[in-house]
């Protein structure tokens, strides 16, 4: 996934009869596809022949969408050498997008433009996902690579991530749920840790006035999310984490009588 590439530059200095020659080497770093457990010929055999266990890849994002909707998800790797790292993300309907610089989107799977550095021992790419307008089940695989840079692919590791089964749901599903819970349930956010962003998930048994905080470790108030009366049945929520510094957070929901509390880590 990763290319490397020489080639040699010949000099010669005629009035000293010396013949030297120089090599470059250099880098065309750039993704491949087709690598996933979804393909027909699975694994990147251009860095080693087999997966590596030493390396860990890991897919984040919720389970379950409504057709036609868009959530965030990210793959990180860590483990291997980890000079340096890229992947390739793949699922069987519905849509991948880039969000970052750092992705693109090719042969409908996404895949690093180049090789990205780690930050605190590991590489996280950020997406987003587009389910189909089809309820159903939805397979998402990723393939990631952990490389020395070294100038050549000795040493270099890979392995898949488990694949992810995202429920696609249609309205109907979604409006039959509402009449679930039978009191205020916190279902957590996914993905977590997270960075930039998680979505936050509650189920209301009633019509009620929802406060949904978010607060450091020392109790000061970072974001306000919700501030308002929402109808029964299953909400989400989007906390972007802006500029805020690598840590826990809490989240404080607020409703029908009864306050819950989450835990979320910021991992920048």
């Amino acid at each position: 996934m990763i290319e490397r590439m020489s080639r040699s530059l010949f000099v010669k200095f005629l009035s000293g009869g010396l013949l030297v020659i120089v090599t470059l080497l250099w880098a065309r770093s750039g993704g491949k596809t087709g690598v996933t457990k979804l393909s027909a010929s699975p694994g990147c055999t251009c860095h080693s022949s087999t997966p590596s266990s030493s390396v860990t890849v890991t897919l984040d994002g919720v389970d379950t969408l409504q057709v036609g909707e868009t959530a965030n998800y990210t793959v990180t790797i860590s483990g291997g050498p980890l000079k340096s790292a890229g992947t390739n993300v793949a699922v069987s309907s519905g849509t991948l997008n880039t969000t970052g610089s750092d992705l693109q989107l090719l042969n409908g799977e996404l895949t690093h433009t180049a090789p990205k550095l780690p930050a605190n021992g590991k590489v996280t790419f950020a997406f987003t996902y587009t389910a189909p307008q089809a309820a159903g089940t939805v397979t998402m695989a990723a393939n990631g690579k952990s490389v020395n840079l070294s100038g050549t692919n000795s040493g270099d590791a890979w392995n898949f991530a488990e694949s992810k089964t995202i429920t696609v749901v249609s309205p109907t599903a979604i409006k039959n749920e509402r009449i679930l819970p039978q009191q205020l349930t916190l279902s957590g956010n996914y993905p977590n840790p997270f960075n930039p962003s998680t979505r936050i998930r509650f189920y209301l048994p009633a019509t009620a006035h929802v406060r949904l905080d978010v607060f450091s470790l020392t109790g000061k108030k970072v974001a306000g999310l919700i501030d308002e009366a929402l109808t029964a049945g299953a909400h989400d929520v989007t906390f972007h984490a802006g500029n805020l510094p690598s840590g826990v957070y809490i989240y404080r929901l607020s409703a029908a009588g009864r306050t819950l509390t989450g835990k979320m880590s910021l991992i920048r």
